[in-house]
This record gives structure tokens, sequence and C-alpha cells, in this order.
């Protein structure tokens, strides 16, 4: 499974792949947890508002921060 966090590297961008590094953790399941940065890599999700979740290519989250429990859940 392939994660990725995107955002721009705000406080909440950070908590958030905080949190998702604790869900992984949880769920037992192997996943490759991974920053995007880059505005242009961001926008070519569709995705307007950060922090965002992209699990295996899909926009699971985007514009709120979300908890281990709640990542943990859309694995």
């Amino acid at each position: 499974m392939k994660i990725e966090i995107l955002g721009t590297g705000c406080a909440k961008c950070k908590k958030l792949y905080e949190n998702t590094l604790e869900a992984v953790k949880l769920s037992g399941k192997e996943a490759e947890v991974s920053k995007v940065e880059d505005i242009k890599d961001i926008v070519a999700y569709g995705v307007m508002s950060t922090p965002a979740i992209v699990v295996d290519g899909v926009v699971k989250v985007s514009g709120k921060l979300v908890s281990p429990e709640e990542i943990k859940a859309m694995l």
C-alpha cells in the first residue's frame, strides 16, 4: 500500500504525517508513507486544500487533520 501526505510543510501537514505513521502501526499493515510538498504534484491530484491523504492513488481526505483512528479505518 502506498500512502501520500499532500501538503506544503505546514504544522497540520506534519501532524497528519505523524498521525498516518501511527495509524499504519496500529493497523498492522505494511505501507509506504511519503510526503508530497510540490504544489504541482498536489494540484495534479485535484486537491485545492491541504493537508490531504492519498491511498493507492485515491484522495481519501482533503483540507482537514484527521486522527490516527480515522486514518486506520481508511486503510
